[in-house]
């Protein structure tokens, strides 16, 4: 064979194996507000589908809702999730959140997600719907649903793809449109995640994806709802806008909220704890970002890491509060109590 025989024979097979992997693809829906109209796209097998909705199909706007709650008796949290739709749906099914319908199953429990459901894995799009939906179940039997933004909610809504699966980039081509304005501020799920906290405040429980760092009080305070109003309206920003004052390194930086990670990998001492948690008002913080392969206490159960590694696709776990006490909901659903 000779040279130029070789090389088409080559650019015929990396083109036949990517018209393979399109073939393969689905994803969606994407619904996108146009004109005071729902457009609606999605993939089969590598097929793009579009349809026009009625109006009322999908909510178009989304109450900011409170960042404290008092009086709830059980509370369950988990995060780093990264697109692993099959063992989040079996976690959550084991540990009796949701029931073999994928249907709410926590009564007027709190469920907290701590961050983190973009990137890494394949099935982004199926868990976002997946909570999208028990957030209104849990509303209608008298519970919540929390979905917190991480650095990784973040990162992709101020365009930084770095950690997309590879099936993302693909499905951007298919549609025409990049993978960050699948999310934009004319989308339905994009309007959706706009609404959304990064700090949460349940009982005397603190949660927020990285944690809360003493230079972060002490450059910002810890006024809870003005932190949360600050990063919702930090979204639609630049990141050259933000960079151009100490915002960016403070609420975006290695001790900002989304990307702390002192507790663990640069621990640092009780008595910090307490001075943190006396200034936040809370007894105990509740973080992911920080992978382990269970859910984790430190400092004398005052801090808790909920990243138990689901973005692996192999195991994960969520944690219980329930009273006063502290247990692992393991994957098969077992529970073991902190002491």
């Amino acid at each position: 064979m000779g040279k130029k025989s070789f090389t088409l024979a080559i650019l015929y097979l990396i083109l036949a194996s990517a018209f393979c992997q399109h073939q393969t693809i689905s994803d969606g829906p994407y619904i996108f507000i146009k004109n005071q109209q729902l457009i609606q796209k999605h993939i089969e097998k590598g097929e793009v589908f579009t349809k026009q909705l009625e109006a009322e199909a999908y909510d178009t706007t989304f109450k900011v809702t409170p960042a404290f709650f008092q009086g709830v008796e059980k509370i369950a949290a988990l995060s780093d999730i990264h697109g692993q739709y099959d063992l989040t749906i079996e976690i959550l099914q084991n540990n009796q959140i949701i029931d073999n319908e994928l249907n709410w199953n926590f009564g007027e429990g709190h469920l907290v997600i701590v961050g983190d459901i973009f990137d890494r894995g394949g099935n982004v799009t199926e868990v976002l719907w997946l909570i999208y939906k028990l957030e209104k179940q849990a509303m209608e039997a008298g519970g919540k649903v929390h979905y917190l933004l991480g650095n990784h909610e973040y990162m992709v809504l101020h365009k930084d793809l770095r950690y997309l699966h590879e099936k993302y980039p693909i499905v951007s081509e298919l549609l025409n449109i990049s993978y960050d304005d699948l999310y934009g501020a004319n989308t339905v799920l994009g309007k959706w995640l706009r609404s959304k906290h990064t700090i949460l405040k349940i009982n005397d429980y603190l949660f927020v994806h990285g944690g809360i760092s003493q230079d972060f009080v002490t450059n910002s305070g810890v006024n809870i709802e003005a932190i949360n109003e600050i990063m919702r309206a930090s979204i639609d920003r630049s990141k050259e806008e933000m960079k151009a004052t100490d915002f960016y390194s403070t609420y975006y930086g290695s001790t900002g909220p989304i990307w702390y990670r002192g507790y663990f990998y640069d621990p640092i001492s009780e008595i910090a704890i307490d001075s943190i948690l006396k200034q936040v008002n809370s007894a105990r913080i509740i973080v992911g970002h920080c992978s382990y392969d269970e859910v984790v206490s430190r400092y004398n159960n005052k801090v808790f890491g909920v990243d138990s590694s689901i973005k692996k696709g192999e195991y994960g776990e969520v944690l219980f509060l329930i009273g006063e006490e502290n247990y692992r909901g393991t994957k098969s659903g077992k529970r073991i109590r902190f002491y």
